[in-house]
């Protein structure tokens, strides 16, 4: 009884730990446009990120429910499994970090419990209908409808506001886009973090605390909203300059429309107990916000890069959860070296991260993958600007290189040196 009492502990913290990295991972959900437009600075915008990821924990548990009596079948399985699975959402949350991809926490969730749960008890242990209808048909779904949506909202926008004057607009987009983000923050902790709640319900279960079908209780809701605001604040910055300048340049404008457009199917989803991913569904509303605006596109290898990344989520956190399970059922030993293996990977991602550090400061700086601009987008002021750089610079050089090789005329004056303008 005492082993199984301190496995629920570490269970436990781990699940916190999970929803720390959740926080962190998809601040950019809420604040990249936000941050990417200059609507509010960068620390001011993942704290007011934080507090409304703990306040919206407390105002709905249908997701909770879903994930903690839902997914799997609480009989049979034991508490070592939901360990399991939180180390392959854990370090598969920390690799997509690393590389600045918005991939889904959510996914990342469920891969781990599926695979574990199935390395433990065998795919009866999965309710495969549940899986299909509340995880699978809205992953695909809230990208489309929210971008979609966004497409739609930004077009609307911009005839509404065809004839104003963009000065005089701008302290209106501006607090929209504050708003917006507000309600995205507010719908990631009514989604997010229940699903921590969840697994830690399903832990509890398991171990024999609560009967099966109960809600979480009031603790375990207030750390887990506790921890996914720690992370929010703690700000993942290299994902944040994905979605805010990778993806698309964005006008406030259209910040405003992906943040609203995001914002309702995210907390339409918690309403019905959908357990979406509150990434898809905010990369689907850039994008969708992107094109559409007149002239807008996406960089699409961006988008390629993180749509790879979403599809191998959940088998890829699967793989690691069952791997993990494999290690858990060998007994005391074998969940020790998982503890182990979860913290030196843990170790090596953030000792890699710091190579090339990406922090507040730099979070607006385009990398070099994605400076491309948006092709033939120079509405925003922003895209297009390196192209139209570099030209000006090797036109300048190729005078210059002219005038060098053409002897000057007799009696004719030297003209003043030309400086290139963009």
């Amino acid at each position: 009884m005492e082993h199984i009492t301190l496995l629920l502990g570490i269970v436990i913290v781990t699940a916190l730990v999970f929803d720390f990295t959740n926080g962190f991972h998809d601040t950019a959900n809420a604040m990249a446009t936000t941050i990417s437009t200059g609507a509010l600075r960068p620390k001011t915008a993942v704290a007011m990120s934080a507090v409304l990821n703990l306040v919206g924990a407390f105002l709905s548990v249908e997701v909770a429910k879903t994930i903690s009596g839902g997914i799997i079948n609480e009989e049979g399985i034991k508490t070592e499994v939901i360990f399991a699975a939180l180390v392959g959402a854990i370090l598969w949350n920390l690799l997509t970090w690393l590389l600045g991809l918005p991939s889904s926490s959510s996914h990342a969730l469920f891969g781990g419990l599926i695979g574990a749960a199935v390395m433990s008890a065998g795919w009866s242990s999965v309710n495969g209908s549940t899986v299909v209808t509340k995880v699978l048909i809205p992953a695909v779904a809230a990208p489309v409808v929210a971008g979609v949506a966004a497409m739609l909202a930004t077009r609307l926008t911009y005839r509404i506001g065809s004839r104003a004057d963009d000065k005089a607009t701008a302290p209106g987009y501006r607090a929209g886009q504050i708003a917006s983000a507000g309600l995205v923050s507010l719908a990631h902790g009514t989604n997010d973090a229940q699903k921590t709640m969840g697994i830690i319900t399903l832990a509890l279960v398991t171990g024999g605390v609560l009967a099966p079908g109960s809600n979480p209780p009031v603790w375990v809701i207030g750390s887990a909203g506790l921890a996914i605001a720690m992370g929010t604040y703690l700000g993942g910055w290299r994902i944040i300059r994905t979605m805010g300048r990778g993806l698309t340049d964005l006008a406030p404008p259209q910040g405003f429309a992906s943040q609203t457009s995001a914002a309702t199917v995210i907390l339409a989803s918690s309403h019905l107990g959908f357990s979406l991913s509150t990434t898809q569904s905010c990369s689907g509303a850039v994008m969708g916000a992107g094109i559409g605006r007149k002239g807008g596109v996406v960089r699409w290898s961006t988008a390629t890069r993180m749509f790879v990344a979403w599809v191998l989520t959940l088998p890829a956190a699967g793989l690691v959860g069952a791997a993990a399970e494999f290690l858990t059922k060998q007994g005391t030993w074998g969940v020790i070296l998982t503890g182990a293996l979860l913290v030196i990977g843990a170790g090596v991602i953030w000792a890699l991260s710091r190579r090339q550090p990406v922090t507040h400061d730099n979070v607006n700086d385009v990398s070099d993958d994605d400076s491309g601009p948006a092709a033939g987008d120079d509405s925003t002021g922003h895209a297009g600007g390196a192209d139209v750089e570099t030209v000006g610079t090797l036109t300048a050089a190729i005078e210059g290189d002219l005038k060098a090789t053409i002897p000057a005329q007799p009696g004719a004056s030297p003209e003043p040196a030309k400086t290139a303008s963009v």
